[in-house]
């Protein structure tokens, strides 16, 4: 095992990318920037594409012990919770060849990181960021805390460094790319199973829809709590480093989006420890890779998560990326098959998740053209839209 390759962060995408490369014969060096990987965000859905990815990685078993699996998503109408329609997911396994799981990002980013620690290929760096890339040769080396003495070199290097990607910008993909807000704010919760009705508790997936502002809820952990998301249009998004970007001093934010909805969820809303989360975006890039440098997950391809697929797009990538490097494959021709292989899924997934938030958010009399569809289509007809994403 004489290759060698960087990560950069230690996110869904950098951890499950390092485990890939090591089953494809690398040994592997992660950098993460925070000093510790503490339980961050919230619940997220892992759909049968990444859990199939896991399954191949040997990491469904460590995943599935922190995970629930809901038995169906059910759709209703914020204002009085009238159903529109119901997606059993049951039968996922037999459908699409794999679970349909959901849980705490948390959880899952701590039992990849105990894979990590079991694999004597990979070792994690903490309070080590990489702020600066060279590549030149048959070598990529990176920057570590701004550090010019500090460099560590190897021959590849992934940028699993999210949103704001340093290795994205080495690569020329900063300015004309941009992050920018999409127009839209999630607010983000989670609350104790026993002190909500049982109805919120239902190991199932229920996304309400209303004008201008949705809402989603599962339970996590065995059912002992709640995961809330409410998703509201907004005109601001303030900054993502200001310490007064919270849910209690936007309350009244979400209390107008919601205010023609059903009594119970009103109350609801009004009830939560909110934190609020602007959500942005980036345009798709036409490859993933240069040289010896690869991009994964937020890195490549920023997505809104109305497709419930960042993690599992991350996933996607890094079972992509040890595929494409496995046997022993010249590491810039193995990157250059692994762009081509995932660009043209994760640019659709970008866009179809962007059209799924305008659909959500429907008004007027297209609102009830929606409606109308969703219940014209039936428990067959919805599974069917999503075997194109789950089945791939």
């Amino acid at each position: 095992m004489d290759r060698r390759a960087i990560v950069a962060g230690a996110g869904v995408g950098g951890l499950s990318s390092a485990l890939a490369l090591s089953q494809a014969s690398f040994r592997v060096t992660i950098y993460e920037q925070t000093k510790s990987l503490k339980e961050f965000g919230a619940g997220i859905q892992l759909t049968p594409n990444a859990t199939r990815v896991l399954s191949r990685l040997g990491l469904l078993e460590r995943v599935s012990r922190v995970a629930t699996r809901p038995l169906g998503v059910q759709v209703l109408r914020g204002r009085d919770d009238a159903v529109l329609a119901r997606m059993p997911l049951d039968d996922a396994e037999r459908r699409w060849g794999a679970q349909y799981l959901t849980l705490h990002r948390a959880d899952l980013q701590a039992s990849l990181a105990d894979a990590v620690s079991c694999d004597p290929n990979i070792d994690l760096v903490l309070d080590a960021g990489v702020t600066g890339v060279r590549q030149g040769g048959d070598q990529v080396s990176i920057i570590i805390n701004g550090n010019e003495s500090a460099l560590d070199s190897a021959d590849l290097l992934v940028g699993a460094d999210g949103l704001r990607s340093t290795v994205r910008e080495s690569l020329g993909w900063g300015e004309a790319a941009a992050a920018a807000f999409t127009g839209r704010v999630a607010y983000r919760a989670t609350v104790n199973s026993l002190l909500l009705e049982p109805r919120w508790s239902r190991p199932e997936i229920t996304l309400r829809l209303s004008p201008n502002a949705h809402l989603v809820h599962y339970p996590l952990r065995g059912g002992s709590i709640v995961n809330i998301v409410a998703v509201v249009q907004s005109e601001t998004s303030r900054s993502l480093n200001d310490p007064l970007w919270d849910g209690g001093a936007y309350l009244p934010v979400l209390e107008r989006a919601f205010a023609q909805w059903a009594a119970p969820t009103r109350k609801l809303i009004a009830g939560m420890g909110w934190r609020a989360w602007p959500l942005y975006g980036r345009p798709p890039i036409r490859t993933f890779h240069y040289g010896r440098i690869a991009l994964v997950g937020d890195a490549a391809h920023p997505m809104v998560p109305f497709l419930a697929q960042g993690a599992a797009q991350a996933i996607e990538d890094a079972g992509a990326i040890g595929a494409s490097l496995s046997n022993g494959k010249d590491i810039p021709s193995g990157l250059s098959d692994y762009s081509r292989s995932r660009v043209g899924r994760a640019t659709r997934i970008q866009i179809e998740a962007q059209r799924q938030g305008r659909i959500y958010h429907l008004s007027g009399p297209m609102r009830l053209a929606r409606d109308a569809a969703l219940r014209l289509l039936g428990e067959t007809g919805l599974i069917a839209r999503y075997d194109w994403l789950y089945g791939a």
